[in-house]
């Protein structure tokens, strides 16, 4: 029960959020055109959320398939980058050493003059043709690579500025390869600036004309010094092409591997979800097909593992349940059988204590005081057990499901009438009156006219009896597809939580309270039952010392489903109704007021005054006034919008 009105209590709260939602969007600069391309956004997307909420298979081998892929990347990245660090310093190591032979090849040429230089120019260098010979290092340096790796020379300088092309200054390299675009300015700044070995992480350009593409490649200069003496920088360039298709290679390997295993675990998911999921399906089946009253189906057990014991428990619970149902069945066949027929046995011997005590009430002027009191008594509890036998006869009826209604058009304006022309000597005696408002229109509606007029009785007589002496308002309505009838009374009223069982048999607000009209105690659960035997709803709404409201509403057409109610449950001179409104009119009539004026007593809650015309034009159909079937009072703060009616049923 109390998860139930915890999910009652959110439904209304969600449907409140939305509600001050759209407001906002609609009061905000935009609103609907936001309001517009929300829902044009949600609308494909709602079959989708829709799939994901219900399959729980498809969410864990989603989940499964997520995990796995960043499992895989993670690794991927994780080998990738092992590999490229394992790839580049073996390259690394292998091109310093490269690199350090063919600087000491290059000094020690420098070193060395060649045989073609003359024994008169052996003690002096000076003078000697440094272009031609570095022309010619270039390529002997650069031929025992053959295509590992490129030779580039270039002038010294500071760096900042791109060498001349004049003399030893010049930039010379092998394989058509571009020296100024291909060795990085930084690294000439170090190799000008400082001694030693240097390398970098760069690309090969090649000359324009040549067609090549730039490539990966590491770069190692060092300053050197020519046949003459002067500095010049000499750089190796070694191509990186191998160790990038090696590392592609991984990369497309451990891609393809991944896919195949991200592949085979969601197929492994799927297929171990399915084995639990499947029987939890044919379970819910099951579960649904017994709520609908096929006691006898049964889960398929097979094997002994924990699912065949969940099988195996649920149909041994579907057994006790439906053995359960059964006797609580039989049992109340019986116990209807009985009222039935105590109540029939009891006709017979009731009629003939009926005839005497007729005979001794008529007589009762010849007795004594006290004796013509009796018959009195008598004749008013026969009257009454009477009214319990027909009302027990007529309960016994609606639990066998043997009420019948006898549908025809009918002006509830005339069935109010007759009801208020019986209330009115107990509205009379009470000092109650009784107004209508809505009667101007014919108010039509398909309807067993005994009925609806059993149900009014009930209402009107109760708000009579329970109204304090103050007026009755019956009011009448009709909009859409539905009728309704509102009786409203401003007497005690009715206490949180009591609005749900009053249609409860034999329940009354105040046990200690007497009956002054002689109820049985089934007016009510009678009146719900042929509210409902119509397809409508019978509604109560209260507050304490505010009075009640009981709200029948009726289908216009026999078998018509009703979608809401053209008078709301809650009244519009309800203590909270009136505080919104008061604070919607900015204090205007100031508080403790009446519509009207008049100042309100303070020591009962505010009466609306007795108009002039007891008659008004028919109530529009409220949008608050929300389907349901029995009764509801909900609690809210003072600025939420009217009270949401889920049409539980209930009782008084």
């Amino acid at each position: 029960m109390q998860s139930g009105k915890a999910r009652s209590g959110s439904r209304r709260g969600a449907l409140r959020g939305g509600r001050q939602f759209r407001q906002m969007a609609d009061g905000a600069p935009g609103g609907p055109l936001l309001r517009l391309c929300v829902r044009l956004v949600r609308r494909p997307l709602l079959p989708a959320v829709r799939i994901w909420r219900r399959n729980i298979q498809l969410r864990v081998v989603a989940a499964t398939l997520l995990m796995s892929l960043a499992v895989v990347l993670a690794l991927g990245f994780v080998v990738i980058a092992q590999v490229s660090k394992g790839l580049l310093d073996a390259k690394e190591e292998a091109a310093q050493s490269q690199a350090a032979g063919g600087f000491a090849v290059a000094q020690e040429k420098a070193n060395t003059p060649s045989a073609s230089d003359g024994a008169d120019a052996t003690d002096n260098k000076v003078g000697r043709d440094a272009s031609t010979w570095m022309n010619s290092l270039v390529k002997q340096l650069a031929s025992g690579g053959q295509t590992a790796f490129e030779v580039a020379a270039l002038g010294a300088g500071t760096g900042e500025q791109a060498p001349t092309s004049q003399g030893v200054k010049g930039a010379r390299a092998s394989g058509n390869v571009d020296p100024t675009a291909s060795v990085p300015l930084e690294l000439r700044k170090a190799v000008n600036h400082n001694t030693g070995t240097f390398k970098t992480f760069s690309q090969i350009r090649y000359t324009a004309g040549t067609g090549k593409h730039p490539e990966p490649a590491l770069v190692v200069g060092k300053r050197l010094t020519d046949i003459n003496g002067d500095p010049y920088d000499l750089y190796y360039l070694f191509p990186l092409t191998q160790e990038e298709e090696s590392l592609n290679l991984v990369k497309s390997t451990i891609a393809t591997a991944g896919l195949f295993v991200v592949v085979l675990l969601s197929a492994i998911a799927w297929l171990v979800v399915r084995q639990i999921v499947t029987p939890v399906r044919m379970a819910a089946g099951i579960a649904e097909r017994l709520s609908a009253g096929r006691l006898q189906e049964r889960m398929k057990v097979t094997g002994e593992d924990d699912i065949a014991r969940l099988g195996e428990a649920f149909n041994k619970m579907a057994q006790n349940l439906q053995n359960k149902i059964q006797q609580l069945e039989e049992l109340s066949r019986m116990q209807r059988r009985f009222v039935s027929d105590v109540s029939h046995e009891l006709r017979t011997p009731l009629t003939t204590v009926r005839m005497a005590a007729d005979v001794i009430h008529d007589a009762r002027v010849d007795f004594d005081p006290v004796t013509a009191r009796s018959a009195e008594l008598l004749a008013g509890q026969l009257d009454r057990f009477e009214s319990l036998l027909a009302d027990l006869l007529e309960i016994s009826r609606f639990d066998a499901g043997a009420a019948d209604l006898q549908a025809e058009p009918i002006d509830l304006r005339d069935v109010v009438r007759r009801v208020i022309d019986g209330a009115e000597p107990l509205a009379e005696h009470k000092g109650t009156r009784i107004r209508v408002l809505g009667d101007t229109q014919p108010v039509i509606a398909e309807a067993d006219a005994r009925r609806v007029e059993r149900v009014l009785r009930n209402l009107v007589v109760n708000a009579v009896e329970h109204g304090e002496g103050r007026d009755v308002v019956v009011r009448l309505a009709s909009a859409g597809g539905a009728v309704a009838v509102a009786v409203r009374d401003y007497g005690v009223g009715l206490k949180p939580g009591e609005a749900t069982r009053v249609f409860n048999r034999f329940w009354r607000a105040d046990p200690a309270r007497a009956r002054t009209t002689g109820g049985t105690g089934l007016g009510l659960s009678i009146a719900v039952e042929d509210a409902r035997l119509h397809g409508g709803w019978l509604q109560a709404w209260g507050e304490p010392g505010g009075g009640s409201q009981f709200r029948l509403t009726l289908p216009r057409t026999a078998d018509e489903p009703l979608r809401g109610s053209p008078i709301p449950l809650e009244p519009e001179d309800s203590r909270s109704n009136r505080a919104r409104a008061a604070g919607r009119a900015g204090g205007a009539g100031g508080p403790g007021t009446h519509p009207d004026g008049r100042a309100e007593r303070a020591d009962r809650d505010p009466i609306p005054p007795r108009p002039a015309v007891t008659t008004a034009l028919p109530v529009p159909a409220d949008p608050t006034a929300l389907p349901g079937n029995g009764a509801r009072v909900v609690a809210r703060p003072a600025d939420q919008g009217p009270a949401q009616e889920d049409g539980t049923g209930g009782g008084r």
